[in-house]
């Protein structure tokens, strides 16, 4: 028996079973287990490619790692975001990405404060594009711009001096 992880050929969920891993995608990232929902949606979407709700619980699981402090890649996190359909979705998960690292950098120290700024302001920009083609009687992106107002005017964040500052490790 070959124990090199390289070696396992992973089992494919039936399509079927897709609303309940789904549901069990969720549960987890409730339970702030991000890499096992992003497990499950990798395994929808080997299934099926383009399902709309597994590519945004991936990509919120993904998110969701970058709070914790994990690596994720901005080029993956932008290729799910274009894998959206939707206009709506692609403005507003952007503007989820923009805010969660922004959240990230205002747990880096003082220097990082004046990159979560601009993060901040980036999300804010998408919410906005998302607030004009928002679905009737959805305000979710309304929410979150204002979530981040209130951030930037709490913490006293200010935009960075472009000339003094070197971009903080990563």
């Amino acid at each position: 028996m070959n124990s090199d992880a390289s070696s396992f050929e992973l089992k494919t969920l039936s399509a079927e079973a897709i609303p309940g891993a789904l549901e069990k995608a969720e549960r987890y990232r409730l339970l702030n287990e991000p890499a096992e929902a992003e497990s499950i949606c990798l395994d929808v979407l080997k299934v099926s490619p383009e399902h709309q709700e597994a590519i945004v619980t991936l990509l919120l699981a993904q998110s969701d790692r970058v709070s914790k402090g994990y690596g994720v890649s901005d080029t993956q996190a932008r290729e799910l975001v274009g894998r959206l359909t939707g206009e709506y979705e692609r403005a507003y998960y952007s503007g989820i990405l923009a805010e969660r690292r922004a959240k990230m950098k205002l747990t880096q120290g003082s220097h990082a404060t004046q990159w979560a700024y601009g993060l901040f302001r980036e999300a804010m920009d998408c919410y906005e594009k998302a607030e004009a083609i928002r679905p009737p009687g959805n305000d979710d992106a309304v929410l979150r711009w204002n979530t981040c107002a209130r951030i930037i005017v709490r913490n006293k964040l200010v935009p960075r001096d472009e000339e003094n500052l070197e971009p903080p490790l990563e």
